[in-house]
């Protein structure tokens, strides 16, 4: 690394096989992403301002707009991978903005178990969004950390860079694993509600086929960028616990395809199955009790139909 130190553009002195990568970022890919993330987070704001939506669009539109600049430090880096500015940009946002995405997950799984029967799943409704959230959130900051370490770190102190890429590391093996808890929670209330279907087999009936086809779109769709999201995270693990500068480092299409195709995969379904469109149930507010307090209420499969956007969400 120290014979390189000095280098600032690419030469015979610094070529490109010295730089982490290793290779010039595809330009035209790399456009594309930075098009895609750009669309999905201003369709987030647009979508979350006409059905008034929260918290919902608004991590997730942060997200986008994480990974949209992210990409344009791999477009800056076609033109001079030796450009420290562009890649640390680069490596700091498309590694944290996923976090985010997950946290718009998280933030709808207290609505479904709500609409499906709280009485069938292992954790209160309210949980859910807690405890995933704020674990999501460690995960957030630790990469951040880690990140912040890495970019305030000169190119030639290994043990810093280091330092921050091990922070960074721990950071997206949290993430991962609260995302592998989280599906394995949603797989056993999956289960349940299978042991039970006798029970809800008249609410089912009493639902329009319209609305059910609706909500089985965006239940697919949650599940899809669910896994994809968690795709991206285990890929991360090895690839960035190797080292700098390691074969899965160097090795774009590998990235392209099991990070950028993942979260722009998991980005665009979050967009086109947007809750307030598929889900109306989420923007219903909570009933009151007979003592005066707020009491969770199941949503069920008829309401899809009739529930219209309130003026009132925390999703």
């Amino acid at each position: 690394m120290s014979s390189t130190a000095d280098c600032k553009s690419i030469s015979p002195e610094c070529p490109i096989e010295a730089t982490i990568y290793g290779y010039y970022p595809n330009l035209g890919v790399n456009i594309f992403m930075v098009v895609i993330f750009a669309i999905c987070a201003v369709s987030q704001i647009v979508l979350g301002i006409k059905y008034r939506l929260r918290a919902y669009p608004i991590v997730v539109c942060l997200g986008c707009l994480g990974e949209c600049v992210g990409y344009v430090g791999r477009v800056l880096m076609h033109s001079n991978p030796w450009d420290s500015g562009p890649f640390i940009i680069q490596i700091l946002l498309i590694i944290v903005s996923p976090s985010l995405l997950a946290a718009g997950l998280y933030l709808t799984l207290k609505h479904l178990v709500l609409h499906y029967g709280a009485q069938y799943s292992r954790l209160s409704p309210k949980l859910y969004t807690w405890l995933f959230v704020a674990c999501d959130a460690i995960g957030f900051l630790t990469q951040c950390i880690g990140g912040g370490i890495q970019a305030s770190a000169d190119n030639t102190d290994k043990k810093m860079l280091d330092m921050g890429n091990n922070i960074m590391v721990a950071g997206v093996s949290f993430q991962a694993a609260t995302m592998v808890v989280c599906g394995l929670l949603s797989l056993d209330f999956a289960y349940s509600l299978y042991r039970h279907r006798g029970e809800r087999k008249e609410t089912v009936q009493a639902s329009s086929s319209r609305s059910v086809r609706a909500f089985q779109f965006y239940l697919v769709c949650f599940v899809v960028a669910f896994l994809a999201i968690l795709t991206r995270c285990i890929y991360r693990i090895p690839e960035m616990a190797g080292g700098w500068k390691n074969h899965l480092m160097r090795d774009e299409v590998g990235f392209m395809i099991l990070d950028g195709a993942m979260i722009a995969i998991a980005s665009i379904l979050m967009t086109v199955a947007f809750p307030g469109v598929y889900f109306p149930a989420i923007n219903s507010k909570t009933k009151k009790g007979s003592d005066g307090g707020n009491e969770d209420c199941e949503a069920t499969s008829d309401e899809l139909s009739v529930l219209k956007p309130a003026g009132y969400s925390q999703v």
